[in-house]
């Protein structure tokens, strides 16, 4: 439960900078993109089909990595941030929502 809460909050952070246009990550910085990422947030919040807005959060860290990878600050100190980022959607991803979700209950 908190690995989902501290992913959908700093998600939800993420798409809210973008939507208000003072983001400044890697990839796209558009309004649209940050809306994706607000309403992926929501479910990984509230823990409704975690497993799946883990899959598209996963998704969207990797094109992050991407455009690191393509500037050429693969290995710079930012880039441990995504890869943590990364590796708690993936670990949603198998081994589901935990405790206090809406999943629980479909």
């Amino acid at each position: 439960m908190i690995i989902r809460l501290v992913l959908g909050f700093t998600l939800f952070y993420f798409g809210w900078k973008k939507i208000k246009g003072t983001g400044d990550s890697s990839g796209s910085n558009s309004p649209v993109y940050g809306g994706i990422e607000m309403f992926i947030s929501i479910f990984l919040i509230v823990g409704l089909f975690t497993q799946i807005a883990a899959l598209l959060n996963v998704i969207i860290l990797l094109i992050k990595l991407g455009f690191k990878a393509k500037q050429g600050k693969l290995l710079n100190d930012g880039i441990n941030y995504y890869i943590l980022l990364l590796v708690m959607a993936l670990s949603l991803m198998f081994t589901g929502p935990g405790f206090f979700a809406f999943d629980i209950f479909a």
